[in-house]
This record gives structure tokens, sequence and C-alpha cells, in this order.
């Protein structure tokens, strides 16, 4: 092999490295998925939605089965909507409860869908109404905090 052929031979290998890399960086960060919109949406209301973000995965017994597509308050009733595009060949009954989660303790949060038992399965553009809000951390730390002092308080007297 002369010269010029394994320097072709180097760039072509670097640059399906550098391609890989970029394809691996937008797999992670959810910017890219291969579904191309085919599913139906449905929509959940939360009080609270915590950190959870656009193209989040929709998780059910921890298979993804869908993406969050979009998430705003809703001005009449200042509840967080987000509206989720669930693949075509999963179906959740009328019953479904969705719940945001978090993977791990500090890692990323996602949509948690638990099916019941109901027959009615649900159609596209329909809400979910059972919903669980996600747990802030903080808030969760300043209520262990103040029954502490609650407490350490009340022993005092």
């Amino acid at each position: 092999m002369n010269r010029s052929n394994t320097n072709i031979a180097v760039g072509l290998f670097v640059a399906l490295g550098v391609a890989a890399t970029v394809f691996m960086a937008l797999k992670v960060g959810n910017l890219v998925s291969f579904d191309n919109g085919a599913g139906y949406r449905l929509e959940a209301r939360f009080d609270n939605i915590g950190g959870l973000k656009v193209r989040a995965p929709v998780k059910s017994a921890g298979v993804v089965v869908g993406r969050v597509e979009a998430v705003y308050l809703d001005n009449a009733t200042y509840e967080a909507v987000a509206q989720l595009r669930i693949r075509p060949e999963y179906r959740f009954s009328n019953d479904t409860i969705a719940a945001i989660l978090t993977s791990g303790l500090l890692g990323e949060q996602y949509l948690s869908l638990d099916t019941g038992g109901d027959s009615r399965l649900l159609d596209d553009g329909e809400r979910i109404v059972k919903t669980q809000s996600a747990m802030v951390l903080e808030k969760l730390i300043g209520q262990f905090l103040y029954n502490k002092a609650a407490e350490s308080s009340g022993d005092r007297k």
C-alpha cells in the first residue's frame, strides 16, 4: 500500500469515527429519532412536572413506548400539560395512570404509564385523567428539615 492509499484509509476511518460520535451524541441527547411522528397523541395534566422536558421518554414497564411531544402551561387552570406521542403498537386502557419519575437519584425525568384493567382503550387525542406529579427534591428536603425543627422545638418545652 502506498502513502496516498494509507492517507485515504486513515481519513475514512477518522470520518466514520466522527460521524459515529455525532450520531451517539444526538441519540443520547434525545435529539434524533427514527419514528417519523408515527403513533397517536395523548394528553396528561399535572400540578407540577418538575424537570420533564420535550422528547423525554414515555415508558411502560421499563420499555420506551413513546416520547413527550410538548409541554406547556394551561392559562385557564394553571396546570402543566404534557402531550405524548405513543407508538401505534402500544395501546393503553382508559384508567391508565401517568406518573413523572426519575431515572436514579439525580437522573433524567421520564413519564411512566401504568395501565389498569378497563377494557376501553384510549384513542388519539384523549386525556389521561389519573396523574401523579413529579416529586420535587427541594420540597421534600424542606419538609424534612421543617419537621425536624418542629420536633426539636417541641422537645425543649
